[in-house]
């Protein structure tokens, strides 16, 4: 087994993967290499063709594989090493990674490593939808693979779980693949819907309860709100939304996870519990939109040029709490010298009017926000909490309330 040394280890060349390598190769860090599973790099905008990619961090318009291109063609200018077909199967120690890909097996040792895995779909699978196993059962990643990458059939009548953004790029696809979209069913109350140049029947407070068909999907039944059952004809479903960040690896290297997001414990500057290991982007929060993730690549980068410049690696702060209806929020961890201003990224069970939003230590308002938002599930609600000032550094948790 080759054993090699690097100054930056990135695992996952998505959005937050690339700007990272972007930032610290172009900054002088040192050799920083981006290991990637797949074939090619850019993760999810590879195969998502629609528009509204590149706004926030590019400043123009480009399609999902444009934006890709674009963060590759600068993370190679930048000086990064960018290496494909390549999985991390394992942790040979603190910073050092076992991986197998063309070169056969090696051990990547590095003073610091970025964890950007990104998040997936929760399948039908985790969902515990019962029903047979037929052909036509799809996540969002792999209608929109199926479809833009392979030129796959997918079906002609689809049925769509969910209503948030991403259940709108799967009828997008579906509607690009010639498939008709019958209805979109989604737990959650009913919701404005984007326009998508033909309507679409939106199914609120509906839940999916079997799937219909033995070698090829012949239906779905749906089990209404007031109990009652309807059967829809289709022959695909695409279950959208209800991410899983990919934590498998850094659940493999002891890392902590958070309780309610599942990823990596991270604090304001995401930095995890264990010294030199950061993560950003979707591992996070799945669910972000790509120049989110991109963002908090670069805002990783910044932190691990500080580590590499000598930085102490901090304690274990104070963690962060939520209260119903609230999920979960990113950054897990604060504290009173940190990185500032604090920015959260919240998720919420229940749609809500615009709420307004309260951190607190100990029965003490650190900050108070009234947001002009309405609060969806589903989707992130952003939390600008400022310097988040008296915080005691030997208090209880930080709670966060609406």
């Amino acid at each position: 087994m080759t054993v090699r040394t690097v100054d930056v280890l990135i695992v996952g060349a998505g959005p937050a993967g690339l700007a990272a390598a972007t930032r610290l190769a172009a900054a002088g860090a040192g050799r920083v290499e981006v290991v990637e599973r797949e074939q090619q790099a850019g993760g999810i905008p590879r195969h998502c063709c629609h528009g509204g990619f590149g706004l926030r961090d590019m400043y123009r318009p480009l399609s999902g594989p444009e934006y890709a291109r674009r963060l590759v063609h600068d993370a190679v200018r930048s000086g990064a090493r960018l290496r494909t077909g390549v999985t991390v199967t394992g942790w040979a120690g603190p910073r050092a990674l076992e991986t197998v890909g063309p070169a056969g097996l090696e051990t990547v040792m590095a003073r610091a490593v970025v964890l950007a895995t990104g998040a997936r779909e929760r399948p039908r699978s985790a969902r515990l939808v019962p029903g047979t196993r037929p052909a036509g059962v799809l996540t969002t990643g792999e209608l929109q693979q199926a479809v833009h990458l392979h030129d796959q059939w997918v079906g002609s009548r689809a049925v769509v779980v969910g209503a948030e953004p991403v259940a709108f790029s799967a009828v997008r696809t579906l509607r690009a693949s010639g498939a008709e979209t019958v209805a979109m069913v989604t737990e959650q109350p009913r919701t404005p819907v984007p326009s998508l140049r033909r309507a679409v029947p939106l199914l609120a407070r509906t839940h999916v309860v079997e799937l219909l068909g033995r070698l090829r999907l012949t239906g779905v039944r749906l089990r209404h709100e007031d109990g009652r059952t309807t059967t829809l004809g289709c022959d695909t479903i695409v279950f959208t939304g209800d991410w899983i960040p990919d934590h498998e690896l850094a659940r493999r290297g002891g890392i902590a996870l958070d309780a309610g997001t599942r990823g990596p414990a991270v604090d304001t500057a995401f930095r995890t519990a264990e010294p030199g290991v950061f993560a950003a982007g979707n591992l996070l929060h799945g669910g972000e939109r790509a120049g989110v993730a991109a963002e908090e690549g670069s805002a990783a980068a910044e932190e691990v040029l500080r580590h590499l410049a000598g930085e102490p690696w901090p304690g274990p702060g104070l963690p962060v709490r939520v209260e119903n209806p609230l999920v979960w929020a990113v950054p897990n961890i604060v504290r009173p010298h940190g990185p500032q201003p604090v920015r959260f990224v919240l998720r919420l069970r229940t749609p809500l009017a615009p709420p307004r939003v309260l951190v607190s230590q100990d029965g003490r308002v650190l900050h108070r926000q009234q947001l002009l938002m309405p609060a969806r599930p589903g989707r992130p609600l952003h939390l600008r909490a400022g310097r988040l000032d008296g915080l005691d550094p030997d208090g209880g948790p930080v709670l966060i309330s609406l």
